[in-house]
């Protein structure tokens, strides 16, 4: 095999074309070339069509000549060059058709056409390249005749081709049609079931909105049920108290010692009633939101002392030791509320412990780091008494729940106590954490700020919003819509997130005061956010209280670890929101700390909303 070096060709065989059978010679070995080289039936028929019309139009030009190469290695090609010496060249029209069936190349000032058809797979072997001369120069001779034949029978396969092409493309289009009419049902069913679907959560989500309506009118109606009781009863326990206080100091002479103890038992029992009703009232207020703290200085020791006194005849009805510090210190707070908070916490105490001791510490504590001057008090209430299972410790705090068991005999109650207290010092804007064990007594311990900021002892529910941003991040259209109105007391501005997904990026973008995060997100869930949060050196010190439906022994603890506090979904007030985020919210605005303690109960209103530093 020879190589023409000079252009990396390998030359076939080269043709002169000067009469109409030199044309049908052109027809036949370009299709025979083609063919040889293993290209598709129909780009042969083509390339063959297109040699035959450039070489019968270049007829009579002078030194025409056709050559056949083979070019390229990488990706080879079969070359086909017509040159002439002189001659006006193909016409437009031969142009045109060629160029519709093959890519040529047509260069005037050198008097040349190039076609290149492409091979498949890789360059020819040697034997194959010999073959193809072989073949090629078998068409030496031919006549008009044979070249007709041929060509009707290129034309016969062609139309067998088409034809074929023709069936399996009716065959892939019943097919197609088949295969649509498929999808189209199975679109439809899934669009009828998609329906029934939606109109079934439209439906469930009208059930909730009843449900939650239907909640909230009875939580409305249970307070207003407290409220109006508690008013019908102060009359006449009232005059009860009035009139048995009177009998004692103006009739004191009439009557002799069994009366006296009577009307004193009276007397005892009515005011007993009256601190009841008292605080019934006030847990109806302060589950409405309108129990207001009456903000002043506080002379703990003289508090403490007074407290003593009262509880001290009710200790000596068993063998307890009633212990009471005695600090030297002031606070800013509501004498009436906080006094309240400790003598629950002490009469419960004293209750239940028939014998051993029963104490009252008080301690300071300094801000946590975050510039904090006043700091806390701490006060802690520890008993030798029977003690609270651990399963109850929660229950315990539910208003009129009561642990069961023989030490309730000959031990009246209600169940509001340990609810009360901590509905008060929540108010005051700390914090009521109870530790026990059966038959190791109980600890309570209360922490309240030393003096509340500013905004709370001065501005009131009027004093302006706690937080500046807060985020809340929550799929249930429904809850954002029930919980907004209570988070615009307490956020200038509330930025909502309906995927768990965007809760980062949001937190991030806005650097929120606080987050409001649900558990139970379908994209994300709770738990990925406020670990997310959690590792982020720029997020992670936001407090985040997570609010959900589930049951407590049901979550993840360990996972819940970042979480300032968790609340639940069903019970939420703005009592517990404004304590759940003032118990973990740093101030932004620290210039305002350097009001004096003077001034902070000098501008006393009361308000609802909670210190953001306790």
């Amino acid at each position: 095999m020879s190589t023409d070096a000079s252009c990396g060709a390998t030359p076939l065989v080269s043709l002169s074309l000067t009469t109409e059978q030199d044309v049908f010679v052109l027809r036949r070995s370009g299709k025979t070339a083609a063919e040889s080289l293993g290209v598709e039936p129909q780009d042969q028929i083509r390339l063959a069509t297109a040699l035959s019309e450039l070489g019968r139009d270049l007829i009579g030009s002078c030194d025409l000549t056709v050559s056949f190469d083979l070019v390229g290695r990488a990706r080879p090609h079969l070359r086909c060059t017509l040159l002439w010496k002189d001659g006006p060249g193909p016409g437009r029209e031969a142009l045109r058709a060629a160029s519709r069936l093959v890519p040529l190349e047509h260069t005037a000032v050198d008097r040349s056409l190039v076609i290149e058809q492409p091979l498949a797979g890789d360059t020819p072997s040697p034997d194959l390249v010999a073959r193809t001369r072989a073949a090629l120069q078998t068409h030496k001779g031919a006549t008009a005749v044979e070249d007709a034949r041929a060509q009707t029978v290129d034309l016969i396969a062609a139309l067998e081709e088409s034809r074929a092409q023709r069936e399996e493309l009716r065959r892939l289009n019943a097919e197609l049609e088949e295969t649509n009419r498929g999808v189209m049902a199975l679109y439809s069913e899934l669009s009828e079931e998609l329906e029934e679907t939606n109109r079934g959560v439209v439906a469930l989500y009208a059930e909730l909105e009843e449900k939650s309506r239907q909640l909230r009118e009875a939580s409305e109606a249970k307070t207003r049920f407290w409220a109006n009781v508690s008013h019908e009863l102060r009359t006449p326990v009232n005059a009860v108290v009035g009139l048995a206080r009177m009998l004692l100091e103006f009739d004191a002479e009439r009557l002799d010692e069994e009366q006296h103890r009577q009307v004193s038992l009276i007397a005892a029992s009515g005011a007993t009633l009256l601190a009841l009703v008292d605080e019934l009232l006030d847990v109806a207020k302060a589950e409405s939101g309108r129990l207001e703290p009456n903000w002043g200085p506080v002379d703990l020791r003289a508090l403490l002392g007074q407290l003593r006194g009262v509880l001290g005849g009710y200790a000596r009805h068993g063998d307890a030791e009633l212990v009471v510090a005695e600090p030297e210190l002031t606070v800013v707070s509501d004498e009436v509320m906080l006094t309240r908070v400790l003598r629950n916490l002490l009469s419960n105490a004293l209750k239940f412990t028939e014998s051993g001791t029963v104490r009252l510490d008080v301690a300071t504590e300094d801000g946590e780091g975050d510039g904090e001057r006043d700091g806390f008090v701490v006060f802690t209430v520890t008993d030798t008494g029977v003690g609270i299972p651990e399963a109850e410790q929660q229950q315990i705090f539910e208003e009129f729940y009561q642990v069961r068991g023989p030490h309730q005999r000959g031990r009246s109650g209600t169940g509001l106590g340990l609810p009360y207290a901590r509905r008060l010092a929540e108010l005051l804007g700390g914090t009521l954490v109870l530790t026990s064990a059966p038959g190791q007594g109980t600890q309570v311990t209360v922490r309240l700020p030393v003096r509340p900021s500013p905004s709370r002892a001065g501005g009131g529910a009027e004093g302006g919003p706690l937080l500046t941003v807060l985020v809340t991040a929550d799929d249930d259209d429904v809850f954002r819509a029930a919980v907004r109105p209570l988070l615009e007391q307490l956020a200038e501005r509330v930025v909502e997130v309906d995927r768990g997904g965007r809760a980062g990026a949001v937190v991030r973008e806005e650097r929120p005061d606080a987050v409001l995060l649900d558990l139970h997100m379908p994209d994300m869930d709770g738990y990925t956010v406020l670990a997310e949060l959690a590792a982020d050196p720029e997020l992670h010190g936001i407090p985040v209280v997570v609010v959900t439906s589930a049951r407590r022994e049901t979550l993840d603890h360990e996972r819940l670890r970042h979480a300032r506090t968790v609340l639940d979904k069903s019970s939420l007030t703005l009592t517990r929101l404004t304590a759940a985020f003032a118990e973990h919210v740093p101030r932004r605005d620290r210039a305002e700390r350097g009001t004096s303690t003077a001034q902070g109960a000098s501008t006393a209103q009361g308000a609802i909303r909670k210190d953001p530093r306790s």
